[in-house]
């Protein structure tokens, strides 16, 4: 026949005669897919495998093909949104560090050209609890929102609930929170999103991540026009990113006019983006928080004071006589 392209879906479904062990078996993979290599070396045809992956998203059953193949593309999404994330896992003639981003659509996968404007295209901005975060996705930077809600809870043990985000580095957040900034978030169930299905693993976006727990914790709105960028270490401290001329320059390509940055980072200078170097979560909270009515708690009838000092608590409040 002489194709030009073969698809081979799935690989477990292969099954040669000559072994006696069931489709799908590691001994059934590992034969069907070295023949498959040999045929495509001889030939110079292409061949693409289609493997099951686990719900953890490791290839299911034998790892072995993994080792066998020379590239191994992870096609990664949620299941009720509509953006998927072609992500390279090995490489054996190049760099897995890019990626591709697609729509699903009533004709299929389309590229989406820019990926940021496309997760911050729903974003409500006058709601507590939003903040934009850049995260680098292989050399590509792209800027997701980042949504977190605090609620009173009457259980013993408050929940703790992340979506797209290590839910290890949200309790981290979240103890960095209540010690080294004030708020009492023992008695508040919290829950963290990324918006548009994306997960986020890197620690550059922990600042954006807390800072929005505290916003929608005192009930202020996050600056509009601010990103955030740093990761957040135990004693309160922001620590260094990388690359962040490349996130700062895609910020300020969206318009964004400021940012919150690592001050042990070298801040690049970017035209139409003002870039304030923090030293800690606590000062990146007071930076980032708008303040004056916005902040109304209808809850608690009283509003924070706007003046304050850096890690001040949100028990001093003042009365609306006041």
């Amino acid at each position: 026949m002489r194709p030009r392209l073969v698809i081979v879906d799935s690989i477990q479904t292969v099954y040669l005669e000559d072994l006696t062990s069931a489709a799908g078996s590691v001994g059934q993979v590992r034969e069907g897919a070295l023949r498959l290599l040999r045929l495509a070396k001889d030939t110079g045809i292409p061949m693409f495998l289609v493997g099951h992956v686990t719900k953890e998203g490791a290839i299911a059953g034998p790892r072995v093909l993994e080792h066998i193949v020379d590239v191994v593309l992870y096609l990664e999404g949620e299941r009720f949104h509509q953006y998927r994330l072609l992500r390279g896992a090995k490489n054996r003639f190049g760099s897995t560090d890019e990626v591709g981003v697609f729509e699903m659509a009533s004709e299929g996968m389309i590229e989406v050209l820019n990926p940021s404007a496309a997760f911050l295209a729903e974003r409500n901005q006058g709601v507590p609890g939003s903040a934009v975060a850049v995260t680098m996705e292989g050399t590509r930077p792209i800027l997701v929102e980042v949504q977190a809600l605090t609620a009173n809870t009457a259980s013993a043990q408050p929940r703790r609930t992340a979506n797209g985000f290590d839910m290890n580095r949200l309790l981290m957040l979240t103890a960095v929170l209540s010690k080294r900034v004030g708020l009492p978030l023992f008695n508040q169930d919290i829950y963290v999103n990324i918006v548009g299905g994306l997960r986020i693993t890197e620690p550059a976006a922990d600042l954006a991540v807390a800072v929005a727990i505290a916003s929608s914790y005192r009930n202020q709105r996050v600056r509009q026009d601010m990103v955030l960028v740093g990761e957040v270490g135990l004693s309160g401290e922001l620590r260094s990113t990388s690359q962040l001329d490349r996130r700062l320059g895609e910020a300020a390509k969206l318009g964004f006019t400021r940012s919150l940055a690592p001050s042990t980072s070298a801040a690049p200078r970017i035209e139409g983006l003002s870039v304030a170097e923090v030293r800690s979560i606590a000062e990146a909270v007071e930076l980032a928080l708008e303040r004056g009515g916005q902040s109304f708690d209808p809850e608690q009838g009283k509003r924070p004071a706007t003046g304050g000092r850096h890690g001040a608590t949100d028990s001093e409040y003042l009365s609306d006589d006041e």
